[in-house]
């Protein structure tokens, strides 16, 4: 496939020939950078945060690359429709650090969902 068909089937624009693969369609850029996506591994602990503050997709990523960033977080899906946060890590996340990272980007922790 060449670049020019790719790019326009990333857009969403008519092309011709077989259909190509579609796009992600989670959060700002398909959940990869933003420490969604990956697998959840054996063992693993999930939390889910209700947070205020979150209002579009761009604040979905601002959150998620805030707590991808903690120590031992395998994954993060944040939804701001909904306001939940879910946080896939090998142990347990301190909560009074989950909220003074989010609190410095700008987002309150309502508590767990």
């Amino acid at each position: 496939m060449t670049a020019e068909r790719e790019n326009t089937a990333y857009l969403g624009l008519p092309q011709s020939g077989p259909p190509a693969e579609a796009a992600p369609e989670s959060g700002c850029c398909g959940g990869g950078c933003c420490g969604g996506g990956g697998d959840v591994q054996a063992g693993a602990v999930t939390a889910v945060y209700q947070v205020g503050g979150m209002a579009s997709e761009h604040c979905e990523g601002a959150v998620s690359l805030e707590l991808a960033e903690l120590s031992g977080v395998t994954g993060v899906t944040a939804v701001a429709a909904t306001g939940q946060v879910t946080v896939v890590s090998l142990a347990p996340l301190d909560e009074q650090t989950v909220r003074s990272v989010l609190s410095e980007a700008g987002y309150e922790v309502v508590g767990r969902a």
